[in-house]
Order: C-alpha cells, then structure tokens, then sequence
C-alpha cells in the first residue's frame, strides 16, 4: 500500500503552479497582450523568469522532476516572489533545508510600501533591524530635515544616540526632546542585543556593536547590563526652525520575519502640535528616498 505523503495539490510541482497562477505577469514586469487568457504567468515566462527551461517546470509540474537543485528552487523563489515562509516551503518540498536568514535585510517588501505609501501627510520612516535607516517619506523630512544629506553609513539611529568621536546627530537637523531620554536610550540598547540573537552572524550588526562599545561610554554600559527587548514607543518635541516646537507620538511598528521597524510620528489630532506638524510640511519637504 502506498504511502501518502502530502495532500492533494500540496506537492512540488502544485504548488509551483498555484504560485505561477496567481502571479500577473505586470508584477513580474512583464507586458500582456489584449485577449491573454492566462490570469498568472505562463509556463515559459516562469521559466525565462528563472533561467530555466520550459521543459524543466513542465517535468516539475507534473511530478516527474521533483528534487530540483538549490539553485533552482532560488531562482524560482525569486522568479515567483514569494515570501520568505513561501520560500522556505518550496525548499522543504524539494527536499533541501531552507537557507539560513542569518542576515538584516534592507528590503521593504511590497505589501509595507504599500501600507506606508497609503499613510499621507503621516511622518513615517522605514528602519532595518540594527536601526539603520532605509526609507522615509516627505513628511519626515519635512519635519526633522533630510537624512539623505549625510551619508548612507551614519543614518543610524542607534549611531546617532551614541555617537563615537561627536558630530552632530545625522537623523534630526534640528534639535529633539524626549519624554524619557535614559528610557529610550535603554530600549534601543536592550533592542539591538535582541537582534544579534535573530542575527547572530550580520557583520554590519556585529560591527556596529563593536563600534559603540568601544567608542561610547553610555552604550558600552547599557551593553553591559545585558537587557533584551523592543523599542516600541515615545514621545518626542522637535523643535522646527520654521514652525517652532511640535510634540508628536513616535510609534514603532514591526513588520515580522526580517524584523523591519516602521516609525510613525503623529499629533493629537486637533491639536496646536497637528497644525504645525501640517505647516512643517508645507515648509518644506524633499523628496522621499528611494524603495
């Protein structure tokens, strides 16, 4: 008797297809002519798309190639733009153990910047696991000045609250006042150490830890003590040079598995503190960074 090893149109080759079909060929950036049946992607387009044959994903659909090579499952993943648990379910059905996330990603992936694009005249910034910036909207330039004048390595938060050697901060071009600055600088110390544990062999991770502990007295302290958790939230006044002080709430949201952190500033609505925040970004507000 046979054994039954997965469900019906749970196998390799289905699943590669349920994830083809639901894939429109615009995602992929890819042109449909008028009169085009086929919702998803082709066969070949799937193929092209991964650099393999058309034959081989015909053989891994009908279940007569069914241990592809790490390589391939890659660059099928890639080819389908599946999420990382998507991702790591196709190596399981080829047979092959998952990669290893050992390492911060930069990526917004594309449901969040959809989510942020929708939040308007919100302030908003996009920050990596080891709190290293990688996207903010105009509206957070308008309000604490444009990161992008300094250069890609220093827009770091946890750099700026500890810097090494002075400099002035290179997130905020105008000064900020926190609610609880020691419980803030707590939280971003204890934050970090729990990132090492979800990426213990990030070198950027490791090498900016290193940098602070042996260049910031503060940090190398709060290290010391050995603290984990998350940095969540806070209350901030900035103090705007063209506006004048504006209090905002500064909440960080997660975004999950690459443990992105989604900074969102706003003010008690009908507040002083929500005009200005408006009038902040009519002042002035440079372009967003690049996704």
């Amino acid at each position: 008797m046979d054994v039954v090893t997965t469900t019906p149109a749970s196998g390799l080759g289905a699943m590669i297809r349920t994830w083809r079909d639901r894939l429109p060929p615009s995602a992929a950036g890819l042109r449909t002519a008028r009169g085009r049946r086929a919702a998803g992607l082709r066969r070949e387009e799937l193929a092209d798309l991964a650099g393999v044959s058309v034959d081989y994903v015909v053989r891994l659909e009908q279940g007569r190639a069914t241990t592809p090579s790490a390589s391939v499952v890659a660059s099928l993943a890639r080819a389908l733009q599946l999420s990382t648990p998507e991702r790591d379910h196709l190596y399981r059905l080829a047979q092959l153990v998952p990669p290893s996330n050992g390492a911060i990603s930069d990526h917004v992936p594309p449901g969040v910047q959809r989510v942020i694009a929708r939040l308007g005249d919100v302030a908003v910034a996009v920050f990596a696991a080891d709190w290293q910036l990688v996207w903010w909207n105009r509206s957070w330039s308008a309000l604490l000045g444009d990161p992008g004048a300094s250069p890609e390595r220093l827009r770091n938060f946890a750099r700026d609250r500890f810097p090494v050697g002075g400099g002035a901060p290179h997130l905020a071009r105008w000064p900020v006042d926190e609610q609880d600055r020691d419980a803030t600088d707590h939280a971003v110390v204890s934050d970090l150490r729990r990132a090492t544990g979800r990426f213990p062999h990030d070198r950027r991770l490791a090498a900016l830890v290193r940098e602070l502990t042996a260049g910031n007295e503060r940090f190398a302290r709060l290290w010391a003590t050995g603290e984990v958790s998350a940095h969540r939230e806070d209350h901030k006044t900035i103090h705007h040079p063209q506006v004048g002080p504006v209090a905002v709430d500064c909440d960080v949201l997660g975004d999950g598995d690459s443990e992105l952190k989604i900074v969102i500033m706003t003010a008690a609505p009908g507040s002083e503190d929500e005009t200005r925040l408006r009038l902040a970004a009519v002042a002035g507000a440079p372009a967003a960074a690049h996704l």
